[in-house]
């Protein structure tokens, strides 16, 4: 039985041995010409100009959840779309009062004003 994972086991081996490979050529033969302007702290296109453990406005966070959410709703279509014929009707329907879900929570956004970003 052990004999049927030897494949996965070679397979793993090798994978993770031509990383290491991968890593250290990498590492010896690339070029390393470092100047001031690489070495320094880059993030937006701008110095840095405060600490960076600054709170962020909570509006950030709740256009990352709104996002989060409708881009994960909006993947169930996808195999929906791909079993439509299989399901029928009622798998239609089924989806049809998901999407009309979907729109209600995102009007509900809309009209929050949780979509502004000032």
């Amino acid at each position: 039985m052990l004999e049927n994972y030897l494949p996965i086991l070679i397979f793993l081996v090798l994978g993770l041995g031509l990383g290491i490979v991968m890593f250290v050529l990498g590492y010896f033969l690339g070029p390393n010409r470092p100047d001031s302007e690489k070495a320094s702290p880059y993030e937006c296109g701008f110095e840095a100009f405060e600490d960076a453990h600054m709170k962020f406005d909570v509006r950030y966070y709740l256009i990352a959840i709104m996002f989060i959410i409708f881009d994960l709703e909006i993947a169930f279509l996808f195999p929906w779309a791909v079993a439509l014929d299989g399901i029928g009707m009622a798998g239609f329907w089924a989806m049809m009062i998901f999407l009309g879900e979907l729109v209600v929570g995102y009007i509900y956004c809309w009209r929050k004003g949780a979509l502004e970003w000032e």
